[in-house]
């Protein structure tokens, strides 16, 4: 791996050490002087920049770890993934997730590129191994001439309106840097709760009751049709499990956090529950799909797991977001059949996610209305997802570069994902009087095919078209491709 000291709770700090022979803490002293700022060290900062960097404009990155920590990471790494090792579906003809793959493969991106690199088992899912993805992305960046890594907390938006800027803080944006963009903003919140699921040691699962399957066997990007271990669950193992669930002790929110809402697309199980007994049954404990080979009997329900790494050492229960508190996380979840003597590689926790009101906010070249000069990047627009939150990086890096190449600047057509994505969050949602709330990349995004498609051929019509269309886009500002950037890095 080629990235310099990194701490990992889950690990041995040495597990993790740089052959370079110099710390990214020093490394930047002697690049030449930035002309973008880009604020934030994850997935979609680490884009922007690169995307900046390989059309030769020099980039100051700043990240406040290890200065400043936060209440998810566990590193000072670059691009960590703080929650799942997935990047979902693979599949472009069906999953829009999986066009939005193919569309930043065919861009250029660097967090595709290193998670192709770094790809383990996960049935259809591109899922990595999170340590080796964050460390290729950070090597990338470091070393890259036209970027300078700043290890500093940035505390309020810039006044100066001479400069481009992107904001790609994330869903962890520090106190002061967040109560600027809401004052400069006009809102009145920019706030939610989002929650991270336990990984657990997979020489601690007894295999005597639970098996490895993929569901209906499907294989995917990182190869074996039995990529995920499953937990079976009778009837009465079930409702003892939720009974345990919903009487377990939860972490406190402080008095300024309580009328903070969750983001609906990562509940933690327990709220879940909280919705009806059988909630979870049609959720992630959903049975379809596998067989037990231990057992004739079909499963009532189903708890998996992911795996977390290359070594295959670490697995992630799929879909166990939580906010209980850590001494009822083991006692619960040991109670399910396979994970009795369970070791945890890290628990489950929950932090404050921020994002922006993004159509009202933001134009439809991710500019802030109010100072054009600054982008914003990531989830902190209004996207969910890793994938999503490095897409929109994608597209700030190559705006601003464009236009400081005296290029018109042109957004990717609407029924790409690239652009549909774009579309909804600095304007697809102001329709009616709905709340703008993060969204995932779906084909309910994208505009309607032409004349009648077969519903079955939906789907793949639609992906065929939006890379035509990508194609033709991508045709009118060609820049070094990163698919050898790790061979090159």
């Amino acid at each position: 791996m080629l990235f310099g000291h990194r701490h990992n709770h889950c690990a041995p700090a040495d597990q993790y050490y740089s052959p370079l022979s110099f710390s990214i803490l020093n490394v930047m002293t002697e690049k030449s002087s930035a002309r973008v700022r880009v604020i934030g060290g994850g997935l979609a900062g680490c884009e922007a920049a690169w995307q900046l960097a390989e059309r030769g404009v020099h980039v100051a990155l700043y990240e406040m770890r290890p200065e400043r920590g936060t209440a998810a990471h566990l590193t000072d790494g670059l691009a960590e993934l703080v929650c799942s090792n997935s990047f979902r579906s693979d599949n472009w003809k069906t999953n829009a997730v999986g066009l939005l793959h193919e569309e930043m493969r065919r861009a250029g991106s660097l967090i595709l590129s290193a998670a192709d690199a770094h790809k383990v088992p996960a049935g259809g899912a591109l899922a990595v191994d999170r340590d080796n993805f964050s460390g290729t992305v950070e090597a990338a960046i470091v070393n890259h001439e036209n970027v300078e890594v700043r290890r500093e907390e940035i505390h309020e938006l810039p006044d100066s309106e001479n400069s481009p800027v992107v904001i790609a803080t994330g869903p962890l944006t520090s106190p002061g840097l967040g109560a600027t963009i809401l004052a400069r903003s006009g809102e009145q919140s920019l706030a939610f709760f989002d929650a991270i699921a336990p990984v657990i040691y997979k020489d601690s699962i007894d295999f005597t009751t639970a098996w490895m399957q993929s569901r209906y066997d499907k294989e995917g990007p990182g190869g074996d049709a039995a990529a995920y271990v499953n937990c079976p669950l009778d009837k009465e193992q079930y409702e003892a499990f939720i009974d345990a669930l919903l009487a377990a002790e939860r972490s406190e929110f402080k008095e300024w956090e309580r009328d903070t809402p969750y983001f609906e697309g990562c509940l933690p199980i327990e709220v879940m529950a909280e919705r009806g007994r059988e909630t979870l049954r049609f959720g992630p404990l959903k049975p379809v799909g596998l067989t037990n080979p231990h057992a004739s009997a079909k499963s009532y329900a189903v708890v998996q797991l992911r795996q977390d790494n290359a070594l295959g050492t670490l697995y992630n229960m799929v879909g166990f977001q939580t906010k209980m508190k850590h001494g009822e996380q083991k006692r619960v979840l040991s109670a399910i059949p396979g994970l009795e003597n369970a070791q945890f590689a890290r628990l489950g926790g929950i932090h404050r996610n921020t994002f922006l009101n993004s159509p009202r906010i933001l134009d439809p070249l991710l500019r802030m209305k109010a100072q054009p000069n600054i982008r914003f990047a990531g989830q902190i627009t209004g996207v969910e997802g890793y994938v999503e939150s490095a897409a929109i990086g994608l597209l700030a890096g190559r705006f601003i570069a464009a236009e400081l190449a005296g290029a018109s600047v042109r957004p990717p057509p609407p029924d790409t994902a690239l652009g549909a994505l774009l579309s909804h969050i600095t304007g697809g949602h102001l329709s009616g009087d709905r709340s703008f709330q993060p969204m995932n990349v779906n084909f309910g995004l994208f505009p309607p095919l032409a004349g009648k498609v077969n519903k079955r051929e939906r789907k793949p019509a639609m992906a065929r078209r939006a890379l035509d269309e990508l194609a033709d886009w991508l045709a009118g500002d060609q820049a070094p491709n990163s698919a050898a950037l790790v061979s090159r890095n």
